[in-house]
Formats: structure tokens, sequence, C-alpha cells
């Protein structure tokens, strides 16, 4: 019996690697999700979610340059090396975009950068300011890929800092919603009856309500941030894996093999757990899936009204919030680019989630 299911396996396996857009979809989220780990690794601008403010220079088109003086602080941040990888740099240098500079008689004297053919402020600091009194590495060129947004900000770094959350709300609120709709599922379909009713009647009522409008009154409750975003999406997406794993577990449980099971006096916690659920995991793995499309939208539809993930945290919704209206000024690229990676995102998912159900369906 373990020979056929591994060979089983094996078929399944076999299948998905003949279909091109499940693998493909499979490696962009891959990459995405070691970009969303690493993302300060990857970002030009390693701050703490990537919040480095330059006014003079916002809202400009991708693959901009500037020439960036960084006066150094006294103030050090204690950080240690975990910190800066995973959380960013507490940046407490002043960076000032420049258009000239010139050194004459240890002082550098610069002249700030200015937008729309106007002149730009002429101002100094003693070369005493920086180590070794030298400029050197303190003056740079910086190159702006995809532009920056109307703070300034390096919309590329934030674009990559922000794909953080929209791919870890997709494993925690599927990881929520299997936990809940699994042992939900799994006592209304196993054990029916009145347990059956009063569950079904549970996932009825919860049903009815607007999904979005659940979610908003979770987070209300809970307070707006990170882990409430999060916490709140997962317990409104168990309802369909809880009917899934019911309506699984009341065709298998009359099942010669859960039969045996029973006259072998095995209890119903290790009958659930060791021969039914390993049994109907396909359907389950489908719609988990099709979970992580759906709570990186329903995620970016909150940071869109404001009460997702609160600044300066990056999101992808919360950026075309703040620049949807840019579209008809000219600069479309402020909103179209993190809406770009939300779109690509989900289809990726929906993608993967398909390839997984022709891979596991035994008739084809």
């Amino acid at each position: 019996m373990s020979h056929k299911s591994n060979s089983l396996k094996q078929l399944a396996l076999q299948k998905f690697k003949k279909d091109f857009w499940g693998v493909f979809s499979f490696g962009f989220i891959v990459l995405v999700g070691i970009v969303s780990v690493f993302a300060y690794v990857f970002a030009p601008d390693d701050s703490q979610y990537a919040n480095q403010m330059h006014l003079a220079i916002h809202s400009e088109k991708p693959g901009f340059k500037v020439i960036m003086l960084i006066i150094p602080s006294k103030i050090k941040a204690k950080q240690n090396s975990f910190e800066k990888l995973f959380f960013g740099k507490k940046n407490t240098d002043t960076e000032i975009p420049i258009s000239a500079y010139h050194v004459k008689d240890d002082v550098l004297i610069y002249k700030e950068y200015a937008t729309d053919g106007l002149e730009g402020a002429e101002k100094t600091i003693k070369l005493s300011e920086f180590p070794n009194s030298s400029t050197n590495g303190f003056i740079k060129e910086k190159k702006f890929l995809f532009g920056t947004d109307k703070y300034g900000r390096d919309l590329l770094s934030r674009v990559l800092v922000g794909a953080r959350i929209s791919f870890f709300i997709g494993f925690v609120a599927v990881l929520i919603s299997l936990i809940i709709g699994v042992f939900m599922g799994s006592i209304a379909g196993y054990f029916g009856g009145k347990v059956d009713a009063l569950i079904m009647w549970v996932i009825n009522v919860t049903w009815s309500i607007p999904t979005l409008l659940l979610v908003i009154a979770i987070t209300l409750a809970l307070g707006k941030g990170f882990w409430q975003v999060f916490i709140a999406v997962g317990l409104t997406m168990w309802v369909e894996v809880a009917r899934v794993v019911r309506g699984q577990i009341i065709s298998t449980k009359e099942m010669q093999y859960v039969t045996a099971a029973r006259a072998l006096g095995y209890n119903d916690f290790r009958i659930i757990t060791k021969h039914i659920l390993p049994n109907i995991m396909a359907p389950v793995i489908v719609i988990s899936a099709a979970n992580f499309a759906a709570a990186i939208l329903i995620e970016s539809g909150l940071s869109f009204l404001g009460i997702g993930a609160q600044p300066p945290m990056a999101s992808w919704g919360a950026m075309i919030k703040d620049h949807y209206n840019y579209i008809i000024l000219g600069k479309p690229y402020l909103a179209i680019i993190p809406g770009l990676c939300i779109m690509s995102l989900v289809m990726a998912f929906m993608l993967i989630g398909n390839a997984f159900r022709d891979a596991l369906d035994v008739k084809s």
C-alpha cells in the first residue's frame, strides 16, 4: 500500500513538472519568497522600511540619477547583524541631493538639488565633520531604477520591502485558515448530527458576511497593525477550508480502510489524523493556493483603505493608495508598478493552484 502511495506521489510530481506555467509560477513564487526574506540585502535603500526621504527629488522618473551628499551623524544606532539583515539599518546619517560641489579652504561648498529649473541653495560644511576630514565615500552618484515616490523615497526599495507583507500574509493567513478549517471541518464531517449542524450554522453565518467587511471589523477590534491584519485575514478564510474538509470526510469515513481502523480499536483522533486527512489533502492544497491569492488581494485592499500595514511600513496596497492620483498627472508608473507586482504574484498563485489541481486529479 505504501509503495502504491509513493507511486501516486511520483506520478503527480511528473504531471506537475510537465505543466510549464505551474513550474514557472513555482519558480516565481520562490524568487519572491527569497526577495521577501532578504529584502534589505537586495534593496538599494537598506534603511528601515526603505524610508529614506528626499523631498527635493520627489516623483522622479525611472532611471533618475543624482549626486548624494551623506553627512555622518555623531549618534550611532546600536544594531546587531541580524537586525540589519532582516529589519534594515537605523540610518542616522543625513542624505542631501546636490547638483554641484567643490572644496575650498577645508570647507565643502555644495548646491542643493532643485527641480523645474530652479536654483538650489548654496551651503557649506566643514571637512572636519567627516571622518579623516575627507569626503571620500560620502559623495556618490545614486541611481533610482524605478524612480522616486512623492516623498523622494527609492521606489524600487519600497517595492522589494513591500513584497514581504504581501508574501507573508499569504503564509500566515493560510496557516490560520488551515488550522481552524481542518479542525472544524473534521469534527463536523466525522461526527455529524448536532455537532455538524452547529458547525455548519457557524460556517453559514460567517460566510454570509462580506469578507472585506468582516476583515475590517476584526482589524478594528484588534487594532491597526502588521500582525493584526495577518490574523484578521486568516480568521475570515477558514470557512472554505472547513466546507471542503467536511465534504471530503463525509464521503470518506465509510470507506473500507476507515471501517478496518475502527475494527482494530483505533480512537477517533488517530483515524481522522492518520487515515482520513492524508487521503483528502489534494483539494485542500488546491484551495490553499487560491487562498494565498485571495489573502494578498484582501491585504492590498485594506492597505488601500488605510487600515492595513501602517506608515512608514512599505506595502504594495499602500503604495497604490499614495499614488493612484498620479495616474492622471503624467506619472502613472508610481501606481502601476506596485499594481503589476500584486497582479503577477496573485496570478502565480492561481496558476500553481491550477497546476496542483491537474496533477492531483486521479482521473486524468
